[in-house]
């Protein structure tokens, strides 16, 4: 390969850099060059340094045109040379190893009376020489990349060293810190400054960053208030970095990056050493260890660094070679290996860093086998890639012909990686993709041509790859059908976003950042490695299971809080990884069943049910229930958590319902009995429970009886997830008895309205455990203006007397659900009586239309999917039924029932209705409980099926028995419009009322 061949040190030792020049690096045309020495001598004249530049060119004759190369290719360095021209000749006058070790010796020394505004100042001015001087003794030949990463590194440890050391002596001064040695402030003073990645193996690039991690050691660090060591040691920090990095009229020093600290989204800038050993002993990751061989303590007090690396030694290098540590091993592979430019080598536009045949796996490659043999050799502990190379070898770990290959091609990789960021400073590892790009880096390479330079690029790229392989050709890969799925290191993975966002999710960035956080162990689920390793192995799965929702990042966010609730996580990983049919059941309640997604993230042990084999078989009956709700109670110590079991107990069983119904595995019509055999069962306990707990403090009320009707949905055993609890609670106890026994009586209605009150907290009250139901009992006599309990007589005798039609029509719907039987049976045939009673059919026709006609005044649909209020939904099938009971329940009392469907079709049998109005009712009416139940699992508002996942809409359609939603959404609307024209056919036009 054409790179530059530096001289040895001691050909060089001591010689100008003008004269030490042996690269040939073509010069542009001869007018440019002429342009550019011109622009040159214009500013050195301006500087007083005219002469010394001109003879500076007239005794080297190859100046000239390796200035007019390097400065035509590199803006950057041209703008430099410009702004100072006598720094320039300085820099070409003298031996550079000189100049740079004076100058470094300058900047270790700035800190010193100086203040804020001026060392800035300094450092900035140091940074723009030492990039012209170690820009143009890398380009000349004159120094090879180990001194030129060396020397660069080296500024870097002189600046924030010298940084430092100005906050600590500002914060001695300042009364907040005490020092051992003012003239030495970093000397023992705990602040400590470890240098990461290339900064800690002396490796930096041309215009790296710097990765620091920042530690406070308490025991040694002094502050004048130890309360406030962190806050001090955090400000310190935050001032460090606006020194470093702050863009000024003079430039910046260098870009700052403390992300490689413990868990960077929680937690400060600055750490103590203890909360850092904490960390990294229980969520130390692989990345992390590897991460680590590098670290080494580059300012501030270097032997408490020092001291921290030697006890965080057990953590980076494992003692023996077990098959844990394998698996670590190819995990981080899994992960790095994935982290690249490009699958293939390339030259226009590939990444010589991440891309395939790059420094990164020359790095890995080395790092790797220091994990493997590190722990059992401290010889192979060392930061620095060439000289690993060498002891791998020496050590016969690699070959030397593996170690020569991978050397060689590291020098030339780094040497492309230094002229690409030389040109415009900018932090950047990928090749141009133009012609025109690829030429100017050639030129800066030595070669004459595009073609040869591309040829010995790809020759490289192509070594380090196939050396890569041969070591990982047994490995695992993390590489995803869908593309570069990569949540390791410190940052977003470039291709990882762009992979995300192809899966469809809207914020890539942040699921990325999520993920990496849950690799940080910030939930208890992800505390342990097993579990991280399980949870990286399904990761893939996961996200393309999310994704198919339509709703990619709902359904991730929702997946990301009931990680956040999971007290522990290799089970269900290893689960989840090994039965994909369960993993997707869970992306699709997350997905497309909100009130599902609620209950499984806020009680993630709900899917213990869904592992027991039984499960997709039938659904538990009322006895089996019972008894698993009996069994839940009876541990109960208190109301309270009475209250508290039957919500866990009632939201649990909910959710295996809902769950079913996602699944498939049984009818939505079943699933509506489901939910109503469940309320019945945990509203006629609490209201046990509420009758005890009354009767513990106010007494009992002789020979009183009680009985709660449902009312509505609940009545109808029409429920879905979200349906709220319609009740009337009626009593009755013998005239001659006035009140309670207890020791605190009441009287009757009061007595009857209390337990009613409890039994609405009961029920609705938000405990630790949430609310169990919403719950109404504006269906009782007088609405909310009547007394919350009503007395049987009372209730039938408003019935009789005084109610409305509406009313009555309610009332077809009512259903007992706990009490007495004896007051049960009666309130059943008193109901039956009222509504057998006869009506005025006329007058029912009148009322049923004006209700309608407000109805749909008041509660405009929000379109055909508004299933309950839009014109020919379910509200027409209701009232029909209803209208259809009030008028001929006198003489046909075996419509008289409580489900709409029950009624429908005795009213069919009975030829009250037409057997073509039956065949578009009964049908809509099954169709719209189907769809209403799945809509309620899965939307919490308006259902807008523009906006909705794909995975509701093939819920939906499922539950339609049609094959797709466009299909069911043509069907929806012609029921309706059949079921409009049913109702005016059987009641009448509907007239619109007026808002009022």
């Amino acid at each position: 390969m054409a790179a530059p061949k530096p001289k040895s040190a001691i050909e060089s030792a001591g010689r100008p850099l003008a004269a030490a020049i042996d690269a040939d690096l073509r010069p542009p045309k001869a007018a440019r060059s002429r342009a550019i020495l011109t622009d040159l001598q214009a500013a050195a004249k301006e500087a007083d340094a005219a002469p010394a530049l001109a003879a500076l060119l007239q005794a080297n004759s190859g100046l000239g045109p390796f200035l007019a190369a390097v400065f035509d290719a590199s803006p950057f360095l041209r703008q430099i040379a410009l702004d100072d021209a006598a720094r320039l000749a300085a820099i070409l006058s003298e031996d550079p190893d000189a100049r740079f070790v004076r100058l470094m010796t300058d900047v270790s020394a700035a800190w010193r009376d100086t203040d804020e505004a001026s060392l800035m100042t300094t450092l900035r001015q140091a940074r723009a020489e030492v990039a012209l001087l170690v820009g143009l003794a890398d380009l000349a030949g004159h120094w090879p990349v180990e001194r030129v990463t060396g020397a660069l590194t080296s500024f870097a440890e002189a600046a924030v060293s010298a940084t430092v050391d100005f906050l600590l002596a500002d914060a001695h001064q300042a009364g907040k810190l005490e020092l051992s040695d003012p003239d030495d402030p970093s000397r023992d003073s705990g602040w400590i400054l470890l240098g990461m990645g290339k900064c800690g193996a002396r490796e930096l690039n041309y215009s790296s960053d710097i990765d620091l991690i920042v530690l406070f050691d308490p025991e040694r660090a002094r502050p004048t208030d130890r309360d406030e060591i962190a806050a001090l040691f955090v400000k310190m920090t935050r001032r460090l970095v606006k020194i470093l990095q702050e863009r000024t009229s003079d430039g910046y020093v260098f870009r700052t990056d403390l992300r490689l600290r413990p868990d960077p989204g929680s937690t400060q800038v600055a750490m103590s050493t203890p909360a850092a050993f904490l960390y990294y002993e229980a969520s130390g990751q692989n990345w992390e260890r590897a991460a680590m061989i590098k670290a080494r303590p580059v300012a501030g007090d270097i032997e408490a660094g020092d001291t921290f690396l030697a006890e965080l030694a057990p953590f980076i290098w494992r003692k023996y070679l077990d098959f844990a540590a394998i698996a670590d091993i190819h995990s981080i592979k899994r992960q790095i290996h994935d982290h690249r430019g490009h699958e293939q080598v390339a030259v226009a536009g590939h990444n010589i860093k991440l891309g395939r045949g790059g420094i990164r796996e020359i790095e890995f490659f080395v790092q790797t086998q220091q994990l493997i043999a590190g722990g059992r050799d401290r010889e192979l502990r060392g930061r620095r890639t060439l000289d690993m190379l060498k002891i791998l070898a020496a050590k016969g770990w690699i070959t030397s012909e593996t170690a020569d290959d991978l050397g060689r091609c590291y020098r030339f990789l780094r040497a492309i990686e230094h002229r690409l960021q030389m040109i415009a400073d900018e932090q950047t590892h990928t090749l141009p993709e133009t012609e025109e790009g690829l030429e100017v880096i050639a030129r800066l390479m030595g070669f004459k041509t595009v073609k040869a330079f591309s040829k010995d690029l790809v020759a490289t790229l192509e070594t380090v790859r196939d050396h890569y392989i041969q070591l990982f050709e047994a490995a695992p890969s993390l590489s995803s059908s869908i593309g570069s799925l990569v949540f390791t290191g410190d940052d977003e993975d470039p291709e990882t976003v762009a992979t995300l966002a192809g899966l469809g999710y809207r914020n890539p960035r942040e699921v990325s950042r999520t993920i990496r956080g849950w690799h940080f162990g910030r939930y208890p689920a992800m505390r342990s490695a097993a579990a991280r390793e399980r949870l990286t192995e399904i990761t893939p799965a996961l996200l393309e299971a999310l994704s198919s929702t339509d709703k990619a990042d709902a359904a991730f966010n929702a997946f990301d809080r009931f990680l956040a609730r999971l007290p522990a996580g290799v089970q269900l990983f290893a689960l989840l990884g090994s039965n994909p049919g369960l993993l997707n059941l869970l992306t699709t309640i997350m997905g497309t069943a909100p009130r599902l997604a609620e209950i499984v993230t806020a009680r993630p042990h709900v899917l213990d049910a869904v592992l027991d084999p039984a499960f997709f078989g039938r659904l538990p009956d009322k006895a089996t229930l019972s008894a698993r709700l009996d069994a839940s109670l009876a541990e109960a110590e208190s109301l309270e958590d009475v209250l508290d079991r039957a919500r866990i107990f009632g939201k649990e069983q909910s959710f295996l319902i809902g769950v079913r119904v996602v699944a498939g595995s049984v009818s939505t019509r079943a699933a509506g009995s489901a939910y109503a055999d469940l309320a019945d069962l945990l509203v006629a306990t609490l209201l046990d429970h509420v009758r005890r707990a009354l009767e513990e403090q106010h007494g009992r009320i002789r020979d009183s009886r009680i009985a709660l009707l449902a009312m509505g949905k609940f009545g109808g055993r029409e429920m879905t997830a979200s349906s709220d609890l319609d009740l009337i609670l009626l009593y009755d106890f013998p005239d001659s008895e006035t009140g309670s026994d207890g020791a605190r009586p009441l009287s009757g209605s009061q007595y009857f309205a209390r337990m009613t009150q409890r039994l609405i907290a009961a029920i609705s009250a938000q405990t630790a455990e949430g609310a169990l139901y919403e719950v109404d009992f504006r269906l009782r006599p007088s609405g909310n203006s009547g007394p919350l309990a009503t007395h049987i007589r009372s209730f039938v005798e408003y019935q009789n007397k005084e109610a409305w039609t509406w009313e009555h029509m309610a009332l077809t719907r009512a259903r007992p659900v706990g009490g007495d039987p004896t007051l049960i049976a009666q309130a059943v045939e008193d109901i039956r009586a009222i509504l057998s009673s006869q009506h005025d059919p006329k007058k029912v026709q009148r009322d049923v239309l004006e209700m309608r006609g407000l109805l749909e005044a008041e509660k405009t649909a929000e379109g055909p999917w508004d299933l309950k209020q839009v014109p020919g939904g379910q509200i027409d099938i209701e009232f029909i039924t209803q209208y259809l009971q009030l008028v001929h329940g006198a003489e046909h009392p075996e419509i008289l029932d409580a489900e709409t469907e029950v009624a429908l079709a005795a009213a069919s049998r009975t030829g009250l209705l037409s057997p073509t109005d039956a065949e578009i009712l009964l049908p809509a009416l099954r169709l719209y409980q189907k769809l209403v139940l799945v809509l309620r699992l899965g939307v919490d508002g308006p259902f807008n099926p523009a906006e909705a996942p794909r995975g509701l809409l093939g819920l939906l359609a499922r539950a339609g028995e049609l094959p797709d939603f466009a299909t069911l959404d043509a069907h929806v609307q012609a029921t309706q419009k059949d079921v409009r024209a049913a109702f005016e056919r059987i009641i009448g036009k509907v007239r619109k009322a007026k808002k009022a």
